[in-house]
């Protein structure tokens, strides 16, 4: 392209040569209120079981049918923001999950909840997918794991967020209140999105400067669109793909399930549920940060990309293990508060360099449909760890021991398969 593009700035911007950073503000934001309305079912669980009558392994399918929408609907979203551009395609996304948080209100059975979840599943399917590609659109490659990792952070945000305001809401205006409050928040994020976001070229604030820092390594990466069948050959996508799938459903397990265990183990209910949760999502917030920034440091210190990214994610699944042992911490609520906040943190380190694999290893015109194949293999893990943990729950009397004990493992399994796949991280040959 040539560089005298129209809405390339020749004056100074009041964000300098940052404008890209505001832009990853914006995808903090969505990331955000994402995991604010998911986690708000997870928060009430005790609330809505007795007043509801439910059983865990009601909560369990409902958690399924997210999960199934989520997973069903990852290909199409990761496409879908290929095709229709992250501009539009998230805007849609976004309205549609906003809609389908607010209709949680309306809800009184499990099925009736089972039908709101899916419809939010639907809609934040995409937030992973548009985020990466808007990443891949306006960052270089050694800044993406960590606008990835400082991105990813908005979800123990929203995870904190979350308890924070669920139960004052629900305390003073009843618990469907919550979901009203939550999806409006949503429309918020929707009209700054369409408000601000354009494309670097397209982008009346973007300075010469930045975008040469931008474009410095896109040139190299093919103008091509692929399908699945050919994006299933390669594989980088498989290694992808497995990383979701085995780690995916610990954060869900976290996310969902965790405030139940709080309860029934320590006997929290909804108004001392928060601090516990807030220092959880909190230490993970950090994590997230720390992780992008560790293969960061690597990269400038002389690593290869590849050897940085996989030995952050080595550090990463070693400091989850310690989550195995939970169940012998005596009772004593803070110690297992704090292994489950450096287990969550370590997960969020290890998502912010497994996230670049789609577009440290495609060009960039295919790292949506990647991460929504990534995306729909987490899902399906997690759809099919839900109702199986419910029943587990159910039948065992709530023996958490083993669940916490899968958790541990399952990091350093995907790390081994990711390096079996892909010895090394580079351009798959198109």
């Amino acid at each position: 392209m040539p560089d005298n593009h129209p809405a390339v700035s020749e004056r100074p911007s009041i964000f300098g040569d940052k404008l890209r950073w505001s832009i990853c503000g914006l995808l903090f934001f969505a990331t955000t209120v994402n995991y604010v309305d998911r986690q708000v079912l997870g928060i009430l669980k005790p609330v809505l079981e007795k007043e509801l009558g439910w059983k865990d392994a009601d909560y369990g399918w409902i958690v399924f049918t997210f999960q199934l929408a989520y997973a069903l609907m990852m290909p199409f979203a990761g496409r879908a923001m290929d095709w229709l551009g992250t501009r539009t395609g998230y805007a849609i996304a976004v309205l549609v999950w906003s809609v389908a948080s607010m209709c949680h209100s309306l809800a009184t059975t499990p099925l009736q909840f089972a039908m709101a979840r899916f419809g939010l599943g639907l809609g934040e399917s995409s937030n992973f997918p548009a985020a990466l590609k808007t990443v891949a659109d306006w960052f270089p490659k050694g800044e993406r794991a960590f606008a990835t990792g400082v991105f990813n952070s908005g979800s123990n945000i929203g995870a904190i967020v979350a308890p924070l305001m669920v139960p004052i809401i629900a305390a003073h205006f009843g618990w469907r209140s919550s979901f009203l409050f939550t999806g409006g928040l949503d429309m918020v994020w929707l009209f700054l999105w369409l408000s601000f976001y354009r494309q670097p070229r397209e982008h009346k604030l973007i300075t010469k400067q930045e975008l040469a820092i931008i474009e410095a390594d896109h040139s190299t990466e093919a103008a091509v669109k692929l399908p699945y069948s050919k994006l299933l050959t390669k594989r980088a996508a498989w290694a992808y793909l497995f990383g979701k799938f085995l780690t995916d459903p610990v954060w869900w397990f976290y996310l969902f399930w965790v405030p139940g265990f709080l309860h029934d183990k320590y006997g929290l209910d909804l108004t001392h549920l928060g601090l516990p949760l807030i220092i959880i999502y909190v230490v993970a917030d950090v994590g997230s940060i720390l992780g992008g920034y560790l293969s960061k440091g690597m990269i400038a210190r002389g690593m290869a990309p590849g050897s940085a990214r996989k030995a952050a994610m080595l550090v990463c699944a070693v400091c989850v293990t310690p989550v195995s042992l939970i169940m012998f911490t005596g009772g004593n609520l803070w110690l297992t508060v704090a292994i489950i906040s450096i287990a969550a943190a370590a997960h969020q380190g290890w998502s912010a360099n497994l996230f670049t694999i789609p577009s440290d290893t495609f060009p960039r015109q295919a790292v949506g449909s990647v991460a929504g194949l990534g995306g729909m293999g987490g899902s399906f893990g997690g759809m099919l760890v839900a109702p199986a943990i419910g029943m587990w729950l159910d039948y065992s009397h709530k023996s958490y021991g083993p669940l916490f004990l899968a958790a541990g493992g399952a990091y350093l399994l995907a790390l081994l398969i990711i390096h079996l796949l892909i010895p090394k991280l580079q351009q798959v040959e198109i």
